[in-house]
């Protein structure tokens, strides 16, 4: 199986349309239960201040309540953005939003002990190593949204759709695009231009947790992931060890190490998510920054449930040119003549509540 890689083609000849800076209506309550949740769940500061300039309060914002919600943990530029909101509803009325009540917080679930956490580690370790054998042959239909972005800002413009058949026979991953923008196509997808990945069926697991990739792990923290407490390890792989392939216009390449988390369920010792970063690309390579994020959940296959591939997320930078692509994996087939795929039903992305990470209490997941 190819090792898992990214591909890089900038130059995209679709149009580029950027969204209007559109003004969000907020109360103050509002307001704070987007910052709070933004910082739980820890977004990017630039982000959440990009977010902020287009929040347009209707109520006065004061000092305290800032301060507030800069004592939540708020970053630099989030709370530039804060301030500029406090001062320009100064003529507003006040907010009549009674003060949060502080209660306290619950305790934290603590970590798994040292020798939980290795054993955890090499029973997956274990596993991830065997996962593609597991598999059964099969096909199944890949739905991939592009974005670019030129401004560096995230104002996403959709690019084009692609849906593939893919095949998964004999532990070998192919995929044949079929349409593109809902239109007929019929070409061989490493022969799109524009962004794509490949890897997702085993490869890139298998490259974290190979003893090869000298790996190092360390705990990070516990999740709540489609309703399932999990086990949260971060790692990194040595840019000497690495295989994760960065391909740039098909002319130059380069295997940056990388560093990400995996979310193990504390259940089954199964990974639901995997995500990589590269963190030590070539100075002169074109692409200053790439990343993964892979979900993987369960899907039934001839009467039996395994664990496949269900989104990924791709991303890159090269200068202030982004790119995105949302990945779908869906309806699962058994290898053969009679497998069918219906690709007309599959316009409707995937519910991206699926895919949120929860805060976990000591109490419930």
């Amino acid at each position: 199986m190819r090792g898992a890689r990214l591909l890089v083609l900038l130059g995209i000849s679709a149009a580029i349309w950027l969204p209007g800076w559109a003004q969000i209506k907020m109360t103050v309550a509002q307001l704070r239960s987007f910052v709070e949740s933004s910082i739980r769940l820890r977004h990017d500061d630039a982000k959440i201040a990009a977010y902020l300039k287009r929040i347009q309060l209707t109520e006065r914002l004061s000092d305290r309540q800032v301060e507030e919600l800069i004592g939540l943990g708020a970053g630099a530029r989030t709370i530039n953005a804060l301030r500029d909101l406090r001062d320009a509803t100064q003529n507003l009325a006040p907010s009549l939003t009674p003060p949060p009540v502080n209660k306290p917080a619950p305790p934290p679930l603590p970590p798994p002990s040292e020798q939980q956490q290795k054993e955890i580690i090499d029973r997956v370790t274990e596993y991830a190593l065997e996962y593609d054998k597991r598999l059964p042959d099969f096909i199944c239909a890949q739905v991939t949204r592009r974005y670019f972005d030129p401004t560096g800002l995230e104002f996403w413009s959709n690019t084009d759709t692609i849906t593939a058949r893919l095949t998964y026979f004999q532990h070998k991953e192919e995929k044949r695009v079929i349409l593109v923008n809902n239109q007929f196509q019929d070409i061989d997808y490493d022969r799109l231009g524009g962004a794509t990945s490949t890897g997702e069926f085993g490869s890139l697991l298998k490259e974290v947790f190979d003893p090869a990739s000298h790996a190092t792990f360390h705990w990070e923290r516990w999740a709540t992931l489609r309703g399932k407490r999990m086990y949260v390890f971060g790692y990194r792989v040595p840019r000497a060890y690495s295989k994760w392939k960065l391909v740039y216009e098909r002319s130059m390449e380069d295997v940056p190490g990388y560093r990400g988390l995996v979310f193990i369920d504390q259940e089954t010792l199964q990974v639901m998510r995997v995500t990589l970063e590269a963190d030590d690309i070539t100075p002169a390579f074109p692409i200053q920054a790439a990343s993964t994020k892979l979900d993987y959940d369960y899907a039934e296959i001839s009467g039996r449930n395994y664990l496949l591939p269900l989104r990924a997320e791709v991303r890159m930078r090269a200068g202030k040119q982004l790119s995105k692509n949302e990945v779908e994996f869906r309806m699962y087939r058994k290898f053969g003549a009679e497998a069918e795929i219906r690709f007309a039903d599959l316009d409707t992305p995937l519910e991206p509540e699926r895919f949120e990470e929860k805060p976990v209490s000591a109490s419930k997941p």
